[in-house]
């Protein structure tokens, strides 16, 4: 059962969102039964929900975090996960470097979505970021990445 696991700082908007729509788009492809599908941060300052925008973010697209809790990144959850997707590249590269045995399934979402290097802003931390636009860009982000992700974790065939 493949585990994919978001990243972000606060675990309170961009990664419990991205998880969350990942979620939805295995269902709709009716294979959310085979699959596990989390989130946890780098750095939790106040352990809690889900950011209000976030919420509100999710709601208008039929998704649901009122009960997500922030949690922060352990070496037990990295190693449970079989692919790690961070929002920034201080992110992967942190996580690379503390959890080195998790190195090789750390990625950042962009490189699983376009193969380029770019950072998703975070509105929780920067209220000049919108944050309906983000949640815009993290689920096209999640859409172009969705069939890279699945087939990685495709059945090869017989051995």
């Amino acid at each position: 059962m493949p585990a994919v696991l978001f990243v972000c700082t606060a675990n309170q908007f961009r990664s419990p969102l991205a998880a969350a729509y990942f979620d939805s788009r295995l269902k709709e492809a009716g294979i959310a039964a085979g699959w596990v599908t989390g989130s946890a941060g780098t750095w939790i300052e106040q352990p809690g929900g889900a950011h209000p925008r976030a919420i509100r973010a999710a709601q208008q697209a039929g998704l649901d975090l009122s009960e997500h809790r922030a949690r922060e990144v352990t070496s037990a959850i990295l190693a449970d996960a079989d692919l790690i997707l961070t929002m920034e590249a201080g992110q992967k590269e942190a996580l690379q470097i503390e959890f080195a045995a998790q190195r090789e399934k750390i990625f950042l979402l962009s490189e699983f979505s376009t193969g380029k290097t770019y950072d998703i802003p975070d509105p929780a931390r920067d209220r000049f970021v919108h944050a309906d636009e983000i949640a815009a860009h993290l689920f096209s982000e999640i859409d172009r990445a969705f069939p890279v992700i699945l087939r990685r974790f495709a059945p090869s065939g017989p051995p």
